[in-house]
């Protein structure tokens, strides 16, 4: 069965461990999730199962999204996400039910996806890691700078996909296989080792790892 959440990033702590390694963990409160929808290849072409976190009231809502959660018999929920099941686990899933952080378990690896925090405009230097121009030789206001980005004559134009400065950050990134270093159920939080994308109160999605078998 697949196992899917979406959580709000915490923040980051550290766990001593019975030997003194000292373990870098981020803190997820993941779920509870509700189940908004169910797509299934009949109607939608496609089975997925769209979760809903954290709840707001009423008058926050839109009223296209109101009557949506209202058709679902569901509280209103901020956040509005698909998964995609096979469609034999379609038949797991109920409109209104729960999913919570009990379903993964300690041990395993986990893929995290999020937003990465903003940079604003950046140089080359920042954004790419160039190394920049000479402190000296004659070097004058060119220090932080990309130096050429093409020929003249040939082909009197810059090719598409040339490094150079401009906006950096808010990129959809996931982490993979990330290890599930301890789960709280009481207080729906889970705890994984290393570092997720974005900042603190980030949205996140949280799904078992792809590559790594746990």
């Amino acid at each position: 069965m697949s196992v899917f959440l979406m959580g709000k990033k915490v923040g980051m702590t550290q766990i001593i461990e019975d030997s003194g390694d000292v373990i870098p963990v981020t803190v997820i409160q993941a779920g509870p999730c509700i189940v908004c929808q169910k797509k299934v290849p009949e109607k939608d072409q496609y089975s997925a199962i769209q979760l809903g976190f954290l709840p707001v009231k009423p008058s926050r809502m839109k009223k296209p999204l109101s009557g949506h959660f209202k058709k679902a018999g569901v509280e209103p929920q901020r956040f509005l996400h698909e998964f995609r099941v096979d469609e034999q686990e379609l038949e797991n899933y109920e409109i209104g039910q729960a999913i919570k952080v009990d379903g993964f378990q300690e041990g395993e690896y986990v893929d995290v996806t999020g937003i990465s925090k903003g940079k604003g405009f950046s140089g080359v230097m920042k954004r790419h890691g160039f190394h920049g121009a000479p402190g000296g030789h004659g070097t004058h206001d060119y220090h932080r700078h990309g130096g050429s980005i093409g020929s003249s004559s040939f082909p009197s134009r810059v090719f598409k996909g040339i490094k150079m400065a401009g906006r950096m950050g808010c990129d959809h990134v996931t982490v993979q296989n990330l290890k599930v270093i301890q789960i709280k159920p009481e207080q729906d939080c889970l705890l994984v080792r290393g570092a997720v994308p974005g900042a603190k109160g980030g949205l996140l999605l949280i799904k078992k790892a792809v590559k790594k078998k746990n």
